[in-house]
């Protein structure tokens, strides 16, 4: 079998499966309503274990902000094995698991054991509509989401984007329109990510990764750092993009790459960090809407449009070329991204 034939199409497929996922959202406005839409809970709790989690960091992140109402984002077992210390008891909770298999233990324990709770309700995202979490609770579901290879791509995107395009129908339609026009910019992002990488992991070698973000983009920083990790089995971290300087960024130095996930909201700030990294020898990487003077510094500079764009709106624009990193990284060094080591693509306990 050819190394990274499942991967790649699925990292290209991912423009067909956002507009697949808002076509099918437009028939699940009464789910919106009931439960994203539904003010009687005084807390949206997103769960998911590895990529869905992060994933469920995203969507938090993005409801508290277009709602303007109390959301977090935990791993799945947090909910089963240590409850009462991460959520405080006696309130309406609204428990959504994020799962792209939608079966995944972690998720349906989490669920499970909180069925028989007056105060909690749950719901989910996945993108296999016949699995157990489609079928133990009302779900969104990716039509398109579903992935032959063991790495989350055009899954994670599609369904990051259906949650937020959902935050969207309650929030307002500015939002909404803000993630329909996301479809139009996706396509080419997808296109111009593949050769940009391709040529990125050519001409360089690095002997050490690392990804930082802040606000939408935390999550979105650990899910990249997890796909190169994954699928090319190099030793990568991930950081928030402030957070980084006080004390890990004693690991920079020259063959280090430094890969940020610019925001416009912390623009200034986060390019004072880039600025340093490439001081102390790193080899920088933005990845951001558009690039000027202040990003001049950078040894490479991929611009993903949508400028006028919220930073929630415009997260999905950033994974293609990140994805197409870690391929690229992964074929390489001569590995199968396809099928890396010690993993499956439904994880048990």
């Amino acid at each position: 079998m050819t190394r990274g034939m499942l991967t790649l199409p699925e990292i290209g497929g991912q423009a067909e499966a956002l507009s697949a996922a808002w076509e099918h959202l437009k028939g699940q406005q009464d789910w919106v309503e009931q439960y994203i839409g539904n003010s009687a809970y005084d807390e949206v709790v997103f769960i998911g274990s590895g990529s869905s989690y992060y994933q469920a960091q995203a969507m938090a992140t993005t409801y508290r902000l277009w709602i303007g109402r109390s959301a977090s984002a935990l791993p799945s077992s947090d909910i089963f094995l240590f409850r009462d210390q991460s959520v405080a008891r006696d309130r309406s909770i609204l428990l959504v698991g994020v799962s792209r298999s939608g079966e995944s233990s972690e998720v349906i324990l989490a669920l499970d054991s909180v069925k028989e709770l007056a105060n909690w309700s749950t719901c989910g995202i996945t993108c296999y509509e016949e699995s157990r979490l489609g079928t133990m609770t009302a779900c969104l579901v990716s039509p398109l989401g579903k992935e032959k290879s063991t790495v989350m791509t055009k899954s994670f995107a599609s369904m990051t984007y259906m949650m937020q395009a959902a935050i969207a129908k309650k929030a307002g339609v500015a939002f909404e329109s803000q993630m329909e026009s996301i479809l139009s910019l996706h396509a080419d992002v997808v296109t111009r990510g593949n050769s940009f990488a391709e040529s990125l992991v050519e001409d360089n070698e690095f002997n050490k990764y690392i990804y930082l973000g802040m606000g939408s983009y935390f999550g979105l920083a650990q899910e990249v750092c997890l796909k190169l990790k994954e699928m090319s089995y190099v030793w990568t971290e991930s950081y928030g993009t402030l957070e980084f300087r006080h004390g890990p960024k004693s690991v920079v130095e020259p063959g280090t790459l430094v890969c940020l996930l610019v925001s416009e909201q912390a623009r200034s700030y986060e390019l004072k960090v880039a600025e340093e990294m490439k001081a102390y020898g790193a080899f920088v990487l933005l990845v951001t809407a558009a690039r000027g003077e202040d990003t001049s510094f950078a040894d490479a500079v991929f611009e993903v449009g949508g400028q006028s764009l919220s930073d929630e709106a415009r997260a999905v624009m950033y994974l293609p070329l990140l994805q197409y990193l870690g391929f690229y990284t992964a074929m390489k060094r001569g590995v199968d991204p396809d099928h890396p080591r010690n993993l499956t693509q439904v994880v048990t306990i």
